[in-house]
């Protein structure tokens, strides 16, 4: 504990003025900084992170005026000076001694500015003081008092106060009991300061700070929901897929989804490829816009009814039609793409209608060309769109790329078709479809990536 402090003890003496102006240059200096610092992070608040980021700028910068303040104190003593706009902080700090054998209580100026009251009034005694003191907060007053007075604790705390106006200030005392020769307390002098601005600016961090938390757990806990539905949904599958009722196996297929750079961003990409009760193949891929639950979800209802249309015999460009209509009708307005193809083995003909989504990549004894788009608009676009479709006879090996968009970041569509057709020697020495994936993530699967991308493959074996 602290000594208490004599009566008979001699002023400290102040730091020299040039070593106090260094510091306030340096103070000042900072404040400037990060004022600059904060006016660049000005936004329309809707972000959590930006609330939060901006109120921690708001303390500091609270903290650092006070701080130039001090230290002005320092630099020009005592003396009474001009309260600045807005109120200095000699304005939000005074002064008070009780003198205990003769009950007389004096009062800086400041002090009776704090606590709003008339400064021809008497100063309230340490017995007076309280009535002004929020009732809940009295106790805590009464104990620090006690405590000074009694066992010569120095004072350090705060409480609130209701001025005359009915206003509530949080005011900050810190104080000792001054002794007399004897030992005894004479008197107690404090220092009162009105920290109700600090307290409301540390209330704004923690309370935007507290968003910020629920923000991310909410984040976190829907890309967990996103992620776990998008790996419920889309096809577990590597390698060939063989068809049960068609002898040998006609298509080699292979897929694979390329996620996004940053992994909180859960798209709505789709692949599929479904075997059909006549012993055709479905083969499938979208692209449903935005990312997260709603949008995982979306896809999720989307590619089920797909396979649900498909199974009953729908072909391609009706299919897309009834897609639409569908994605016309849910309660959030929404855009996707989708390829739909249905390969017939027997004849090895692939009938497919596209939703304004790039067009399958044949490749053909070492080349590569997308096949001829019909008409066919986004998904959600256009409440009465029609979608045609097209025929194309295949090869024993062929094959049949299908993609979304996204693989290439910043890059139009065509650049990212260009690149996959310049992989047409590639896929021509490659023995699997699942060898042509891995060439396409060798390519395709580094780091920056914005948005999710999907593939399939299809390689016609016989």
């Amino acid at each position: 504990m602290p000594s208490p402090v004599s009566a008979d003890r001699s002023a400290a003496q102040p730091p020299g003025r040039g070593s106090v102006e260094a510091l306030i240059t340096q103070a000042r200096r900072l404040k400037g900084d990060v004022d600059a610092v904060r006016r660049d992070t000005r936004s329309d608040g809707a972000d959590p992170e930006e609330r939060w980021q901006r109120a921690l700028y708001d303390l500091a910068l609270h903290q650092l005026d006070d701080l130039d303040a001090h230290l002005a104190q320092l630099r020009d003593g005592p003396a009474p000076a001009p309260a600045a706009p807005g109120g200095s902080l000699l304005s939000r700090v005074g002064s008070a001694e009780w003198n205990l054998l003769t009950d007389e209580a004096t009062w800086s100026g400041e002090l009776y500015q704090i606590l709003g009251l008339d400064p021809a009034r008497p100063a309230l005694t340490l017995d007076e003081l309280p009535s002004l003191v929020l009732e809940e907060d009295r106790p805590r007053l009464t104990a620090m008092v006690t405590d000074c007075l009694v066992d010569a604790k120095p004072i350090d705390g705060e409480f609130r106060v209701v001025r005359p106006d009915a206003s509530l200030r949080t005011v900050h005392m810190m104080g000792e009991p001054v002794l007399g020769a004897d030992g005894g307390t004479t008197s107690m002098w404090a220092v009162l300061r009105d920290v109700s601005e600090l307290r409301r600016s540390q209330r704004t961090v923690c309370e935007t700070r507290d968003s910020l938390h629920r923000h991310r757990r909410q984040e976190q806990t829907e890309h967990r929901i996103a992620a776990e539905l998008q790996e419920a949904v889309l096809p577990p599958w590597r390698g060939s897929l063989r068809l049960p009722h068609q002898g040998p196996v006609a298509l080699d297929l292979a897929a694979h989804r390329l996620p996004a750079a940053t992994p909180t961003l859960i798209g709505g990409d789709w692949y599929d490829a479904l075997e059909l009760s006549d012993g055709q193949t479905l083969l499938t891929v979208g692209d449903l816009t935005g990312q997260g639950v709603s949008v995982a979800s979306g896809m999720a209802m989307l590619l089920g009814a797909v396979r649900g249309m498909a199974l009953a015999g729908t072909e391609p460009g009706q299919l897309l039609t009834l897609l639409n209509q569908l994605l016309d009708t849910t309660v959030q307005p929404a855009l996707g793409s989708a390829v739909c193809c249905r390969y017939r083995p027997e004849s090895r003909t692939l009938v497919w209608a596209q939703a304004g989504h790039p067009a399958p990549l044949l490749y053909r004894d070492g080349t590569g060309r997308p096949l001829n788009a019909p008409d066919g608009v986004l998904l959600g676009a256009s409440s009465g769109a029609v979608y045609g479709q097209s025929v194309v006879t295949l090869q024993p090996g062929d094959l049949l790329l299908l993609h979304t968009d996204g693989l290439m970041s910043g890059q139009g569509r065509t650049a990212a078709v260009d690149r996959l057709l310049d992989l047409a020697a590639r896929f021509g020495t490659a023995r699997t479809a699942q060898d042509c994936v891995r060439t396409i993530v060798e390519e395709f699967g580094g780091a920056g990536r914005e948005d999710d991308a999907c593939v399939l493959v299809a390689k016609v074996t016989a």
